[in-house]
């Protein structure tokens, strides 16, 4: 079972302890990160319940593509307010496509956000499934919708389902954090990380989180 988030104390005390064990490997198997996990701020993958739900998440991450936090903030409350308070499928549901657009959405994304929402509302995504699929099945299941590609589920398996080992070597933050804990002189390519992560399988994600913020 691969549940996603830790609700209970005594849950979140076992996820903290399992970072602990995490951070300690990572530091042995490649040292450069040793002063990362000890002077930056501790990664927190799986320890608190996340904001909002599946589908929020979702909807965030489509409105924040490609513009500023600010402006993604600004666009994410005039939707909220279209829909009454609440983002959910079945408001969101129900505006138009001409609606959506008045918040500030690209064409594009309003296509995003429609797929989304229909595939939602008729099941063919049924997040109440999601802790129990891999990270690979949930990628399978929602890259198929127009406009979200692998790295914004990449972002959602991490930050909304809280899972250890997602390793998104397409993030030029990540790449940047791991030539600067290396002292590269040339950029690493993807396919090199991709490659370079494998040491760490079971748990890039907090490799991830340690580039992002070294970068």
């Amino acid at each position: 079972m691969r549940l996603a988030y830790f609700y209970t104390s005594q849950m979140a005390e076992s996820r903290a302890k399992e970072l602990a064990a995490i951070k300690r490997r990572i530091s042995k198997i490649d040292p450069a990160f040793a002063p990362a996990i000890k002077n930056l701020a501790p990664c927190t993958f799986g320890l608190e319940k996340p904001d909002g739900t599946h589908y929020q998440s979702l909807v965030r991450a489509v409105i924040a593509q490609q513009v500023s936090t600010a402006a993604a903030r600004t666009i994410g409350n005039r939707l909220k307010i279209k829909c009454g308070g609440s983002i959910n499928p079945a408001r969101v549901g129900k505006l138009s496509l001409k609606q959506l657009q008045s918040v500030g959405l690209t064409g594009a994304k309003v296509r995003t956000l429609d797929e989304l929402t229909r595939a939602t509302l008729s099941g063919d995504i049924n997040f109440r499934r999601f802790p129990y699929l891999s990270d690979e099945e949930i990628i399978a299941e929602l890259i198929p919708l127009f406009g979200i590609g692998r790295w914004t589920v990449e972002m959602f398996l991490i930050f909304q389902l809280g899972r250890l080992d997602v390793w998104p070597v397409d993030d030029l933050a990540v790449r940047r954090g791991w030539d600067v804990l290396h002292n590269n002189s040339e950029p690493i390519k993807p396919k090199a990380l991709n490659l370079l992560g494998e040491q760490f399988v079971g748990m890039r994600s907090v490799v991830a989180w340690y580039c992002w913020r070294a970068s």
